[in-house]
């Protein structure tokens, strides 16, 4: 066994997975590492943002482009504490990262050395850290660490992956032991769970009986590498196709049974064929609240009325909002690829059997596009929002990656954007984190060097993390930000506006007593920090400037002045009881005449 410091074996162990990147930054519980960092430079690199909230950000969306996990390496105290909001973006969505924490010296535990947390156990990070990550790890001596690396590692990865803590004492860096290093952990997907052949029976019996089926898939379809086999599937049973913003790109969205996302703001072709469908097949997916119109009966999905297979390789997901008919713990590729064979093993299904299905969705889906068409067309100043969705289709290839921000800009995306390619599309969304997108671009230019990398952030999120442009320029990160400025927390004005009787207050940017609309000049602050700039003010000038963006391969942001008072047009609901919710602006509820018992 050879002899080791624990910040070497650390090291190496990274190394021997296979992690090319460390995103962290320097503290003096974490100094010793950072030597042995060092030594192993040109295998794998460490990369420092100017805060910890961006450090975690870019490991999530690196690992939601390339499926593997990169670390996050913070020092004691504070700087750990940074992290727990990106920790709680990444476990609410599934992403895996390892994130490395320092803590005190263990000869000091339960002294209250600097930075010691101890009020209800010693050196008790572990415990702030818990609730957003999917195990904590505290290895307190060197011989220790062996077997904590190699069960972080393989929980970040198994079953429905996400975060894992490691939390090291400053003296475990730096003290040394003989010890072997630990076998490498399994990767993404090396154990896939599938349903029993009484499962498979008896979903396909379900979906082949179904007058009115649709899928919906989320983020375990996209986790899974389910893409081929879920166009397979949906192409061969003619079933069309609901996506969460997880799941978008998954399914090709150009394609005609793509029916876009369900909910509040979702399409409303999804949210119809949502209403009125007799099954849904969920593979994936987890019925959030603002994906299940606050789970308010008939505004996006109707159960126990409709049928419901639900698929997920997570048993707390099924049932926990739905009762499903049948519920069937499995990997998402895995079912798909069963159903498959059963469907291929029973002979061809007759065709024409969902005709009258199909007939409904073109006229949903027609009469959608003529109510939201011509707005893509109108030219403004400030620009509509539907000309920024709009130009960034026709500006970016296939397989460039886009970073969402949360808010009002988020929500238009939505509803309009087309992903063709999984894994194109990041979002926060199970915790929405503001300054996702704004950082998280980052890690997924990292992940993919050679395909543009696009930010929409809104104002207020951008607002949250502006150090990122110094991160673009100290590595030479050429991402384009466009930030979307409608000069204030907008999506939450319009909360405000719609339920609590058209007052604002405090969710606008105001400049002193004249309350003129105030922001920072953005494209001024990005020059400032050595990144490449416009304002665009007029809608006819954004497509160019996206162009141009893109092709100086250099960091890039761009200040698009976006009107606030046009709002994403709802098509479902959402409840913050008791506040009486808003009823859809196109589209109805629909609630099937239920026959009385017999």
């Amino acid at each position: 066994m050879p002899r080791m410091k624990g910040a070497e074996l650390i090291t190496e162990y990274l190394i021997e997975n296979e992690i090319p990147y460390v995103f962290g930054i320097c503290g003096h519980g974490n100094v010793g590492i950072l030597d042995s960092l060092y030594d192993a430079r040109d295998r794998i690199k460490l990369i420092s943002p100017r805060h910890e909230q961006v450090a975690a950000h870019m490991a999530d969306a690196y690992f939601r482009v390339r499926h593997k996990p990169v670390a996050t390496l913070t020092s004691c105290g504070p700087g750990s504490c940074n992290i727990v909001m990106p920790l709680a973006v990444a476990i609410s969505d599934s992403s895996a990262l390892l994130a490395m924490t320092a803590n005190v010296p263990t000869s000091q535990f339960n002294r209250s050395p600097f930075q010691e947390i101890n009020r209800h156990f010693q050196a008790d990070f572990p415990n702030i850290i818990r609730p957003v990550v999917k195990r904590s790890f505290q290895p307190t001596r060197v011989d220790m660490l062996p077997l904590a690396l190699r069960q972080a590692m393989t929980t970040m990865l198994s079953g429905r992956p996400g975060p894992v803590n490691l939390d090291v004492p400053f003296n475990v860096f730096q003290e040394e032991d003989d010890v072997d290093m630990p076998l490498r952990a399994p990767p993404l997907n090396a154990q896939r769970s599938g349903a029993s052949p009484d499962e498979i029976t008896a979903a396909v019996d379900m979906i082949l009986k179904a007058k009115r089926p649709v899928i919906f898939v989320g983020h375990g379809v996209t986790l899974s590498e389910a893409s081929r086999e879920l166009t397979e599937f949906a192409r061969k049973l003619r079933i069309p196709v609901i996506s969460s913003p997880n799941g978008m790109g998954s399914f090709d969205m150009h394609d005609p049974l793509s029916l876009g996302f369900i909910g509040r703001n979702g399409a409303y072709p999804a949210n119809e064929a949502g209403r009125h469908a007799d099954l849904v097949i969920a593979i994936g997916a987890r019925f959030d609240d603002r994906s299940a119109s606050s789970w308010l009966p008939g505004y996006s999905w109707n159960f126990p009325e409709t049928k419901l297979i639900h698929a997920d390789v997570d048993p707390a997901e099924l049932g926990r909002n739905y009762p499903p008919d049948l519920g069937i713990l499995a990997d998402a590729r895995t079912f798909l690829r069963q159903l498959l064979a059963e469907i291929e093993r029973r002979g061809p299904k007759q065709t024409g059997a969902l005709k009258a299905w199909h007939e409904d969705i073109k006229n949903w889906q027609k009469k959608w596009d003529d109510f939201t068409r011509p707005n893509f067309d109108v030219h403004t100043s400030p620009i509509r929002p539907e000309r920024i969705v709009a130009d960034c289709a026709s500006v970016l290839p296939d397989d460039a990656i886009l970073c969402c921000d949360v808010g009002v800009s988020h929500n238009w995306y939505m509803q309009f954007w087309k992903p063709r390619c999984p894994q194109t599309m990041l979002n926060s969304w199970g915790f929405s984190g503001m300054g996702f997108g704004a950082a998280g671009v980052l890690g997924a230019k990292l992940a993919t060097p050679d395909r543009p990398c696009i930010a929409v952030t809104g104002d207020g999120c951008f607002t949250m993390v502006p150090h990122v442009l110094c991160t673009a320029v100290e590595y030479n990160i050429p991402v384009v930000w466009v930030i979307w400025n409608n000069f204030g927390w907008a999506s939450i004005r319009d909360i405000q506006l719609g339920m609590f009787g058209g007052r604002e207050y405090g969710t606008m940017f105001h400049e002193g007593p004249n309350q003129k609309p105030y922001n920072p000049d953005f494209a001024a602050w990005a020059r400032a920090s050595g990144v490449e700039s416009l304002t665009v003010t007029k809608s006819e000038d954004f497509k160019g400037a996206l162009e141009h963006a893109v092709k100086a391969n250099k960091p890039f942001l761009i200040d698009a002045h976006v009107d606030a008072e046009i709002r994403p047009p709802s098509t479902g609901a959402w409840e913050l009881p008791p506040t009486p919710y808003k009823e859809p602006v196109f589209g109805n509820r629909y609630l099937p005449q239920i026959e009385p018992a017999k």
